[in-house]
C-alpha cells in the first residue's frame, strides 16, 4: 500500500508527465485499469482515474446522471449505501461514478478531475484496458470505447481505448499480479508515451485509437517482445484508400492483426463521429506521429 501511495503521490512531487483522465468499462476496481493507472503515474504523468462502481460492459455511449447506490461497489470496493459518486480516501485520485463509462468519463473531465490540477482541463484521456477484445463488429457496443470517443468527440480531448484479449476479470488487490495485467499496462503505458512524445496536437480532431492487446501467452508473456502495428476498425471493402503504409494502400483489420503468428498489437484510427475507420488523411497524421515504434507484419 505504501508503494501505491508513493505512485499517486508523484506528479504532486514534480515528476514531468501531462494531466491524463482515465476511466473503463470493467469497473474503477478492475486489475487492468489499475495495473495501467499504476504505469502511467510511475511514468510521470498526472493520472485521475473516474470509471464506473461496477461492470458496465457493453454499455456503448449510453450516458445517465448517477443515483446514490444501495449496494457496495464491485469488489466491495465501497460500502453500501454511498453516494452517487465516490473515491478512495486514501488514494484520491481513484474515483467511481455509479453510471455508465461515458457518465463516468464526463464527471471526470468536468468535475472530478479539474480540482486536482488547479482547475485545468485533461490534456489526454485513456480508457481501459478493457478485459476482452473490443474489434470491428464490438467496437459500436463497447463501453471501454464509448468512454474514449465521449472525450474526443464531445470534450475534444484526444483519446486511447484499450482492451487486452487475455480475459477474467480480477479485483485490484489481486496477488501476486499476474503477468497480463502488467504486460497490457506496460504496453498500453508505452503508447500512450509515444502519442505524447510526438507532441501537441497529439492526435487530430474527432479521432480515437482504438488498440488491441494480443493474448499474453506462449512466447508473448514479456512486453518488450510485442510490435505495434497501424491497422483499421472496419474491413473496408467499399471504403477509400486508406494511408499508404507496408508498400499498400488498405491496411490490415485489427482482427487479422489479432490472429497473426507473433506478438502483433493492433493501432487503428477510429472516427469519433461514427466509431469506424477515419479517412487516409488523419490515418497520415497518425502514422507520422507514431512511425518509429510501427512494424509491418511479417
Amino acid at each position: 500500500m505504501r508503494g501505491q501511495v508513493l505512485l499517486a503521490l508523484l506528479p504532486a512531487l514534480g515528476a514531468h508527465g501531462i494531466r491524463i483522465i482515465q476511466s473503463n468499462d470493467d469497473g474503477w476496481a478492475e486489475l487492468y485499469a489499475r495495473s495501467f493507472f499504476n504505469a502511467l503515474t510511475a511514468a510521470g504523468h498526472d493520472v485521475v482515474l473516474s470509471a464506473p462502481a461496477e461492470n458496465k460492459s457493453g454499455s456503448s455511449s449510453l450516458d445517465a446522471e448517477p443515483a446514490r447506490r444501495s449496494s457496495a461497489c464491485q469488489y466491495n470496493s465501497c460500502p453500501a449505501n454511498s453516494g452517487p459518486i465516490g473515491r478512495n480516501e486514501s488514494l484520491p485520485r481513484l474515483n467511481w461514478v455509479n453510471s455508465y463509462p461515458v457518465t463516468a468519463m464526463r464527471y471526470g473531465i468536468d468535475t472530478i478531475a479539474p480540482p486536482f490540477w488547479n482547475g485545468a482541463a485533461p490534456e489526454l484521456a485513456v480508457s481501459g484496458p478493457n478485459v476482452g477484445s473490443n474489434l470491428f463488429l464490438a467496437v459500436p457496443f463497447s463501453g471501454t470505447v464509448g468512454a474514449a470517443v465521449y472525450a474526443a468527440h464531445d470534450a475534444g480531448i484526444p483519446a486511447l481505448a484499450f482492451s487486452g484479449a487475455s480475459d477474467g476479470t480480477l479485483p485490484w488487490n489481486t496477488s501476486p499480479e499476474p503477468q497480463r495485467s502488467k504486460v497490457y499496462a506496460q504496453l498500453a503505458a508505452r503508447l500512450t508515451d509515444a502519442v505524447v512524445k510526438s507532441g501537441k496536437p497529439y492526435l487530430p480532431e474527432d479521432v480515437f485509437l482504438n488498440v488491441n492487446f494480443p493474448e499474453v501467452a506462449g512466447s508473448c508473456t514479456d512486453a518488450s517482445k510485442f510490435k505495434f502495428v497501424l491497422s483499421r476498425i472496419n474491413i473496408g471493402i467499399f471504403s477509400e484508400k486508406d494511408v499508404e503504409w507496408c508498400g499498400d494502400d488498405r491496411l490490415p483489420t485489427e482482427q487479422s492483426v489479432i490472429d497473426a503468428d507473433g506478438c502483433y498489437v493492433s493501432v487503428s484510427v477510429g472516427d469519433a463521429n461514427d466509431k469506424t475507420t477515419v479517412a487516409a488523411d488523419k490515418q497520415a497524421v497518425v502514422l507520422n506521429k507514431l512511425k518509429s515504434i510501427l512494424t509491418c507484419l511479417a
